[in-house]
């Protein structure tokens, strides 16, 4: 007799403002040999496969080497946490200061992208067959 599998209920995200989604359209999209795609339900850009960047409620995050968090944590970056207690590695919540100053907002960007295209191209594995 088949047992019954506990399904946990997808936690609904705040969505970003037009703003927000305007300003990754504009500064992060562009950028040359990137993917877009959805995470969270809110758009995101990879490279080889790799998350670089993403917008997630009223955040814009960035994919950083730790020196780089390490040095934009002083400019107020903090870890990116979509779940309570669920830290993202790698990956950090760009400061307000920070998405009002193009300049420094695209050299963050470009860091990003950077250190992603620099990471090992991700594989995308093939789907797994259901058993009979």
């Amino acid at each position: 007799m088949p047992t019954k599998t506990k399904t946990r209920a997808m936690p609904s995200f705040p969505k970003p403002s037009a703003e927000l989604i305007a300003l990754f359209e504009k500064t992060v999209a562009p950028l040359p040999g990137t993917t877009p795609r959805k995470m969270f339900g809110c758009p995101c850009s990879f490279v080889n496969g790799n998350m670089f960047a993403g917008v997630f409620a009223d955040s814009l995050f960035l994919r950083l080497p730790v020196d780089e968090r390490l040095a934009f944590a002083k400019f107020g970056a903090r870890p990116f946490e979509p779940l309570p207690g669920r830290v993202m590695r790698e990956y950090v919540v760009v400061p307000p200061g920070t998405l009002k100053a193009k300049a420094r907002l695209n050299a963050w960007i470009e860091k990003s992208f950077a250190y992603a295209a620099a990471l090992p191209p991700k594989v995308k594995k093939p789907a797994r067959k259901k058993s009979e």
